[in-house]
């Protein structure tokens, strides 16, 4: 069979976009998106994403990780999804969807996308880090010498021995001159590092607020990708009307035989 597909990239964070609203997708064939997500022998993805119909939202998204297996919520893939769904008509500059985490929100002008977030209160304080959860489990460790640390081993190290089988995606995290981070992140899932995580530049966000090392309620954040800004309102250590904000891009239209 022919699948037709789209690349989308959302500052480094790139995805197979499929139209599934036919529901001709084999969802529980694991190998078929493993293979899909390939970057020697498929299309090359940090996971695949399905558009499909929803009865309560309108729109639902399925999110796989590039291992194949069905995941959290992936916030650049989000945003790369409304990008898709303005793309193939189906909204003009507003959407409701509902994803692994449950219903979200979003605008989008030109290729940016402001994608809100569920409201964030169980933050905890780990003797060297912070662990929170956007959607999906964070792991957040602010260190120096961020350009040159070892990310994959150090990052592999802890998603394993720190949290076990179901793991935590870990970000390592350095401040900046100028009032914003930067962030490198080792994801669960792909197993590596990604040139960019929305649910983990949206942890960072949180958590540097959370210990007061940002005092106003607007973060920009640079990923090895690009820059995302997040912004939230917080009250009595709850975190809410939290949006993710940057750019999603499509990259290429395609066939692929499986």
């Amino acid at each position: 069979m022919k699948l037709t597909f789209y690349k989308y990239q959302g500052t480094g964070n790139d995805f197979v976009m499929i139209d599934n609203r036919q529901r001709i997708f084999p969802k529980k064939d694991s190998n078929l998106v493993s293979s899909l997500c390939d970057r020697r022998f498929g299309i090359g993805a940090d996971g695949l994403i399905l558009l499909e119909e929803d009865p309560d939202s309108g729109f639902g998204m399925v999110y796989y990780n590039a291992d194949g297996n069905e995941g959290s919520l992936c916030g650049n893939g989000g945003r790369c999804f409304v990008t898709f769904a303005k793309h193939l008509g189906l909204i003009e500059d507003k959407m409701v969807f509902r994803a692994a985490d449950g219903a979200h929100e979003a605008s989008v002008t030109g290729d940016i996308v402001s994608l809100k977030m569920q409201d964030v209160s169980d933050i905890r304080q780990k003797p060297n880090a912070i662990f929170l959860d956007t959607g999906s489990p964070h792991h957040v460790q602010l260190i120096q010498g961020l350009s040159n640390f070892k990310v994959v081993k150090e990052g592999a190290r802890l998603r394993y021995g720190l949290y076990g089988k179901s793991g935590s995606n870990i970000n390592f995290v350095q401040p900046s001159e100028n009032g914003s981070f930067t962030v490198r992140t080792y994801e669960r899932g792909v197993e590596d590092e990604t040139l960019s995580c929305g649910t983990g530049v949206t942890a960072v966000a949180l958590a540097m607020h959370n210990i007061g090392k940002l005092q106003q309620q607007e973060a920009k954040i640079q990923t090895q990708g690009g820059e995302l800004k997040v912004t939230f309102n917080v009250e009595d250590g709850k975190y809410t009307d939290v949006h993710l904000v940057g750019p999603a891009k499509l990259v290429y239209k395609g066939e692929i035989k499986f």
